[in-house]
Parts: structure tokens; C-alpha cells; sequence
């Protein structure tokens, strides 16, 4: 699956033409400058992506590689893989998930497309370009014919409230409007619901290291019939 999309987006004052398609390897050195410009410190900066890294998501899944550009300039980005996960199992770290965002480990039978990172440009935040990645990736979940995609997310703001509640009462003061955090606030908008609340997820003094694994069901997912007559069960 090839993706290339072209729409407008507005700006407040004016509509801006938006593409969103795969990144290649001419894009490494703007995705590496916009990762800089999204995740200042205190994000760890060596978990901002390496050109290996990039090289290695075309390589391996070049479908779950996108970008969005405006006037040819790189403004978003969002990289997935296909992971098996199991429900019953659900705790795992970001660097387990992503093989320390290599994603070597993707695995093109698996269940579920594992979103591995996005990213918006601070100057065009407000302009809905993560919403449509977003929406990009739960086409791409349809058409793999896969049964949800998920990933884990950060909490920025819990580091303030750590000395009275806990991380899982934090997520649900968000849900219930008694607190906004941008990341969690902003998957919440996008249809992405909270399963569980994952400790030492990733390396993040906002978030105090946990994370939110968060899905969203493909409404079309259909486990696949088995045939009882088949040798190979």
C-alpha cells in the first residue's frame, strides 16, 4: 500500500495544501531536524531517531513510514510496525515493542499495527496534522486487515501531580475533564482508548517513565475462518 494523500488544511487565516506520504531516504536529514524541533529536552535526546534508525524503518516497513509536508517542508511525521500482540499479556516497554526503534522486530503476520512514534512541528499544531496521520495509520490497520492498532503514551504533565495521585488516577482526572495533558488529551480526540497504565514504559522525566497503552479497534477486523479439513492447523 502505497500512500500518498493530498488535502487543505487551514490556518486560521488561510487553507494550506497538505500531503501526507511515505518517508524515503531523501527525508532522513529533515526528519532527524524535526524530531529536534518536537522533543526539546528534557526528552531524552538519545531517543531521537538516528539515520540508522530511519534507514531501517524504510527498510522494513516502508508503508508504516509517513510524513505530512506543507510548501515541500517536512511539518509531521509518524512511524508503525506490525507487532502479535496478546491481550491476556499486555505489559511490555517501548524498546521491547520497537526492537529500540529499529523495528526489526516487525512481523508482517502479527495483529496489530504498533504505532512507534508522531511527531507535529510546534508551529502547525493546531492545524489537525497529527489527526490525519493518525487517520492514515487506522487505514493502513483496515487494510492489512489487522485487529487494532495501538502504542503507548506519554503522560507530560503527571511529573506535577505525582505527589498527590497516582499515574492511573491522572489518566482518569484527563478523561474526566478535571485535567489536560497535550499527548494523552490529543489521542484521546483521535479515538484512541486507554487499556492500561505501563511502568517503566520508556525513558521520560515528564511522564516519570510510565506510559498508556492506548488502541483503536478495527470496526471491520474478521478473524480469519479456519479450515478443519487443512493439514496445516
Amino acid at each position: 500500500m502505497i500512500i500518498l494523500k493530498q488535502m487543505y488544511v487551514h490556518d486560521g487565516r488561510k487553507f494550506e495544501a497538505l500531503t501526507i506520504r511515505n518517508y524515503t531516504e531523501t527525508d532522513i536529514e529533515r526528519l532527524i531536524s524535526l524530531q529536534e524541533e518536537c522533543f526539546p529536552p528534557p526528552f531524552p535526546q538519545e531517543l531521537l531517531w538516528s539515520e540508522d534508525q530511519l534507514a531501517s524503518h524504510i527498510k522494513t516497513f516502508p508503508e508504516g513510514a509517513l510524513c505530512a509536508l506543507i510548501n515541500g517542508r517536512i511539518i509531521g511525521s509518524m512511524t508503525a510496525l506490525i507487532v502479535q500482540f496478546e491481550p491476556d499479556s499486555p505489559d511490555h516497554t517501548w524498546a521491547q515493542a520497537t526492537d529500540n526503534g529499529s523495528i526489526k522486530n516487525h512481523e508482517p503476520h502479527g495483529n496489530t499495527l504498533y504505532v512507534v512514534d508522531i511527531s507535529v512541528s510546534p508551529h502547525y499544531r493546531k492545524l489537525g496534522i497529527g489527526k490525519w496521520l493518525m487517520n492514515t495509520m487506522y487505514e493502513l490497520t483496515v487494510d492489512k486487515r489487522l485487529e487494532r492498532l495501538l502504542g503507548g503514551c506519554r503522560i507530560r504533565l503527571y511529573h506535577k501531580y505525582a505527589h498527590e495521585i497516582s499515574a492511573v488516577q491522572y489518566v482518569e482526572d484527563v478523561m474526566e475533564g478535571r485535567k489536560n495533558d497535550p499527548v494523552l488529551s490529543f489521542l484521546l480526540r483521535c479515538g484512541r482508548s486507554p487499556i492500561r497504565v505501563v511502568s517503566n514504559y520508556l525513558e521520560d522525566k515528564e511522564s516519570l517513565n510510565y506510559g498508556v497503552l492506548m488502541e483503536w479497534k478495527n470496526p471491520f477486523y474478521k478473524k480469519r475462518a479456519v479450515d478443519h479439513n487443512s493439514p496445516f492447523k
